[in-house]
């Protein structure tokens, strides 16, 4: 698998963008800047769209996707709550319009909404898809993905309490949120959200339920503190003898 990061933030400014990345240049994995980091052609490879989540800065490029791509229908694949999430705010037909519908002025359908249950396998584009629920709002959810003998686990959005789910993933890549520093452990848990030393003690219990360590990538960072959260990603990764990895745009990694 090769994994393409095109924004790996929580605030967009003129050079950090919003949380979604590729994997093989064909699954789209949140849609926070799926159209702005990519040309037409590379649009056009994209066959499906996983959402997270209904939050803005995760759903927010997909109309402006589909009105790019009305010559084909894509499929978006999310939880029931996150795509009436997207139907009822974004492609309402007034903000944007129904490109679920024949109705639009497109005259035919530029997306297929697929609802995805939680737990339960789908083969996806040849990917085996799981989402698995999180600790975050609007029923957020972390995607299992594995091609061949490679996995990968996304937390999309979380807080801490991820021990339930460690034992039933076994990733060699674990893409997590870290958003705010240490000096935001509060507000950051009050949101849903990491900070290093939450990430810290998920590892751990990874460990001790899993044996091991996957690589670990953090994703999601807030632009205003992300020196002192580079700082406190290297303590962790000393601490626990691994080396994590910061998520910047325009990256590729190998799996």
């Amino acid at each position: 698998m090769i994994i393409r990061y095109l924004g790996t933030h929580n605030a967009e400014s003129k050079n950090t963008r919003l949380v979604s990345f590729l994997i093989d240049n064909v699954l789209a994995v949140d849609a926070g800047s799926l159209v702005s980091e990519l040309t037409f052609s590379e649009q056009k490879k994209i066959k499906a769209i996983l959402l997270s989540h209904g939050h803005y800065d995760h759903i927010r490029a997909v109309p402006a996707f589909a009105f790019n791509n009305s010559d084909r229908t894509t499929k978006v694949i999310a939880t029931q709550k996150t795509l009436e999430i997207l139907s009822s705010h974004l492609i309402d037909g007034v903000v944007y319009p129904e490109f679920t519908s024949d109705a639009s002025f497109l005259r035919k359908a530029a997306l297929k909404l697929v609802p995805l249950e939680p737990f339960k396998p789908r083969n996806i584009e040849g990917y085996k898809v799981r989402a698995v629920p999180v600790q975050h709002n609007l029923d957020g959810v972390g995607f299992e993905i594995t091609a061949g003998d490679k996995t990968l686990f996304y937390t999309g959005d979380t807080g801490p309490g991820l021990s339930s789910i460690w034992g039933n993933i076994s990733p060699q890549l674990l893409i997590t949120d870290l958003t705010w520093p240490n000096s935001l452990a509060t507000a950051a848990k009050d949101a849903g959200h990491l900070c290093p030393e939450m990430l810290e003690e998920e590892l751990i219990e990874f460990h001790r339920v899993n044996n091991y360590l996957p690589k670990v990538t953090v994703i999601h960072l807030s632009p205003q503190h992300e020196s002192d959260i580079e700082g406190e990603v290297r303590e962790i990764g000393e601490s626990l003898g691994i080396s994590i990895n910061i998520a910047h745009e325009g990256e590729e990694l190998v799996l």
